[in-house]
C-alpha cells in the first residue's frame, strides 16, 4: 500500500531528506534550523541549502507560529575544494 504523499515528499534533494523526517524532528522539539542541519544534514549538499532552506524555514514557521523572517538562518560556509600540495609548496620553478 502506498504511503501518503507527504511521506514521499523530498524536501532536501541533495541529502534525500523527506518532509516527514523534518517534521518528526520538529515534533521532538527541534525548531532551530542549525540543529536540523546538524542532525539531518539538510543544506549540506551540493546546493548548500539554496533549495531546501526556504522550504524548511517555511515548515518551521508553520510549526512554531513565528513569521518566516523571525526564523534565524544558518551560517553560510563556503564549500572547500582540494588544493594540490605542489601549489602550496611553490612547485619546482619557485625559489
Amino acid at each position: 500500500m502506498c504511503q501518503g504523499s507527504e511521506s514521499l515528499t523530498v524536501i532536501c534533494r541533495c541529502e534525500d531528506i523527506t518532509l516527514d523526517e523534518v517534521r518528526a524532528y520538529i515534533d521532538k522539539g527541534i525548531t532551530d534550523l542549525e540543529q536540523l542541519k546538524r542532525l539531518l544534514r539538510v543544506g549540506m549538499g551540493p546546493c548548500q541549502g539554496r533549495t531546501c532552506t526556504p522550504l524548511i524555514v517555511n515548515e518551521l514557521a508553520r510549526a512554531t507560529g513565528k513569521a518566516v523572517k523571525d526564523i534565524p538562518l544558518t551560517a553560510f560556509r563556503q564549500p572547500t575544494s582540494p588544493v594540490k600540495l605542489g601549489i602550496l609548496a611553490g612547485g619546482e620553478g619557485d625559489d
